[in-house]
């Protein structure tokens, strides 16, 4: 039988803003994580794969893995030195944006970690997130159009055949690590 004082102790009651306002900060700390590690070239920029589609992974790349990934294109050097800088160009961009995008991540924490957790400034914080990953997100584009004006029709098939297949070999390689080891732990 249960303890009746137990049972007849009130429970503290939260409104519905601050339950709201606790899972949206929730929320906007995932959110920040998830730009963190897609600036940082976990998400598209690490398997080619997302939003951006295929070819997205060379921004936030190496020269080196540039080059590997024009190799075989029948690229002319000048296409290849155009790409580069394009590459270059978005990498720096979007090394700046990562930046912004961890102070958002450190602000949410700090909303998360007050005694009182502000639902306006969660949501405004949340607005600041979407709109930096917004920003990201069209500079990504922009530069796969400046890339795709400097690679022929046939170029660009051929390199999107290369990340569809680049993709299915990591696609591959994830399911089988989380087979043999379990899903990675989060940090």
């Amino acid at each position: 039988m249960r303890d009746l004082k137990a049972a007849a102790a009130p429970r503290p009651v939260f409104s519905f803003a601050a339950r709201f306002a606790a899972a949206g900060v929730l929320v906007i700390a995932a959110a920040g994580a998830a730009i963190d590690a897609h600036a940082q070239g976990m998400g598209m920029a690490g398997h080619g794969q997302g939003h951006g589609g295929p070819g997205m992974m060379m921004f936030g790349a190496s020269p080196e893995h540039v080059d590997r990934m024009l190799d075989g294109l029948g690229v002319s050097d000048a296409q290849r030195a155009q790409i580069k800088q394009i590459v270059v160009a978005a990498a720096t961009d979007l090394k700046a944006q990562r930046e912004a995008g961890r102070a958002l991540h450190e602000q949410g924490m700090q909303i998360f970690a007050a005694p009182t957790v502000d639902a306006a400034a969660a949501e405004s914080l949340r607005q600041q997130m979407l709109a930096q990953h917004d920003q990201a997100s069209k500079r990504m584009l922009q530069a796969m159009l400046d890339v795709s004006k400097v690679l022929t029709p046939a170029q660009r098939a051929k390199m999107a055949e290369r990340m569809k297949q680049r993709q299915a070999v990591m696609q591959e390689r994830m399911q089988r690590e989380q087979r043999e080891h379990g899903p990675r732990p989060q940090k």
